[in-house]
């Protein structure tokens, strides 16, 4: 039987934009009519782009559409198992006009492209790379010293997060360049001039908000493995000798669970003050006591932080009088509130952080810190009203 399953890697450094892209590919696919399966991976425990992609209307509308695969690499070995268990799964009673992997941030591309070359079920088209213009300009210059640090890395025998960058952009068969409004034309020249010297193969699109046709995606034509056999036998005895791959490049990830909400000010302060370049990425739903109606969605990689609104609280709606509900969708919602543990109903903060493992700790403890206290969560109970220095404008999520 011939196979017609085509496979989208979205692969890219920690906080590149993958979901942004992923969301709008499942968005398109409705509004086409046509029919996508997902695999999305997260390192961390809190699978934060899983409930993200869950809470789509094209996911929740055939749960069967999506895979999550979480507290795990997908170029690791266990990774490797749970990727070929989701793409059978999602392959048990349908035929996808495609299937779109969305890995972690830290993921090598490498493993996974070995693991498509001889699949007897699904073949494999595009591996999308999503380049953070902001932070190649930041961080690299333009890109300009990504070789540089890399072949010093190569000379001390180190592999940081510079190697990772380097080898994605080198297997992937079109580069997408995010955040690119944010760039001047003539940087975004150079940054693509850079990228073409690693990758003299690819394709290089600059995009904005994950605007990506899905027809673009679906004329993509089937991966050239030939272009990157060379480099999987350099690069293969390096990966090898690696230790602990499951959590590569020193880089280490905490989840922060609480029902407390944040000190608005207390974590502005914090995030302008401690927040720094070893904080990859961070991620997650939270409350700022300030608007306890509203659930947040935190986005942060590198030094920009961006809030989103998921929607609202069951327990807001139903402090609310004037909600304007009918009796029987209260007591729905007091059914569902009824199952929640946190003492503020179904609010609560679930935030993953990803950072070099040396630096880690100490940003997790300045983030603890901005919990309210239980003297201020009395004062906010009797009225009190906290100082808000965060925008008030924020984007509505729209999945």
């Amino acid at each position: 039987m011939a196979i017609t399953v085509p496979v989208i890697i979205i692969n890219g450094f920690l906080g590149s934009g993958k979901t942004t892209l992923f969301r709008n590919i499942l968005s398109q696919s409705k509004k086409n009519n046509m029919s996508v399966c997902a695999i999305v991976n997260d390192m961390s425990e809190l699978d934060v782009d899983g409930e993200i992609i869950a809470s789509s209307s094209v996911v929740e509308s055939d749960k069967n559409i999506l895979e999550s695969i979480s507290s795990d690499v997908l170029s690791s070995k266990t990774g490797i198992k749970k990727l070929d268990k989701a793409i059978n799964n999602l392959l048990k009673n349908k035929s996808p006009d495609l299937i779109v992997i969305e890995t972690s941030g830290s993921c090598h591309p490498m493993p996974l492209i070995k693991y498509f070359k001889d699949h007897q079920k699904v073949f494999l088209t595009g591996v999308l790379i999503l380049i953070d213009c902001l932070m190649l300009s930041h961080d690299y210059k333009l890109g300009e010293n990504l070789i540089p640090i890399m072949k010093q890395n190569i000379i001390k025998g180190e592999r940081s997060t510079t190697n990772l960058l380097v080898e994605q952009i080198m297997f992937g068969s079109h580069i997408i360049l995010t955040k690119s409004d944010r760039i001047a034309t003539n940087d975004l020249n150079k940054i693509s001039n850079q990228i073409e010297k690693i990758n003299p193969f690819t394709s290089i699109t600059p995009i904005i908000f994950g605007k990506l046709t899905l027809n673009s995606v679906m004329e993509i034509e089937k991966y050239d493995f030939n272009n990157v056999s060379r480099l999987i036998d350099e690069l293969q005895p390096m990966l090898d000798s690696k230790k602990n791959i499951e959590k590569p490049y020193n880089l280490s990830s905490r989840v922060i669970k609480d029902d407390r909400p944040f000190h608005p000010e207390r974590l502005w302060e914090v995030c302008h003050k401690h927040l720094d370049k070893k904080i990859y990425r961070s991620k997650g739903f939270f409350w700022l006591v300030s608007r306890d109606d509203q659930s947040l969605l935190w986005n942060q990689a590198a030094g920009a932080i961006n809030l989103e609104l998921m929607g609202t609280w069951r327990a807001a709606i139903i402090e609310n009088k004037k909600n304007n509900l009918l009796k029987e969708e209260i007591s729905y919602l007091k059914e569902k509130l009824s199952k929640e543990s946190g003492r503020f109903g179904d609010r609560c903060c679930e935030l993953t952080i990803i950072g070099d493992e040396n630096h880690i700790d100490q940003f997790v403890d300045k983030i603890y810190s901005c919990f309210l206290s239980e003297k201020e969560i009395i004062q906010w109970e009797k009225g009190f009203k906290f100082n808000d220095p965060w925008p008030k404008k924020i984007l509505k999520l729209n999945t």
